[in-house]
């Protein structure tokens, strides 16, 4: 699975690890994650990470 970097704060998304802390599980795919889901650093949306 790829890995998705935040252009705004430099956050890096590992699919292998998820973001539990926010309901996202270990072994979810960026494509999985809910819209509604924003970056734990910064808060912005999905639409501002880009594929490391």
């Amino acid at each position: 699975m790829e890995r998705w970097v935040c252009v705004v704060c430099g956050y890096v998304y590992d699919p292998n690890d998820g973001d539990p802390d926010n309901g996202v599980e270990p072994g979810t795919a960026f494509e999985e994650i809910p819209d509604s889901w924003l970056c734990p650093l910064c808060s912005v949306g999905k639409d501002q990470f880009e594929k490391e």
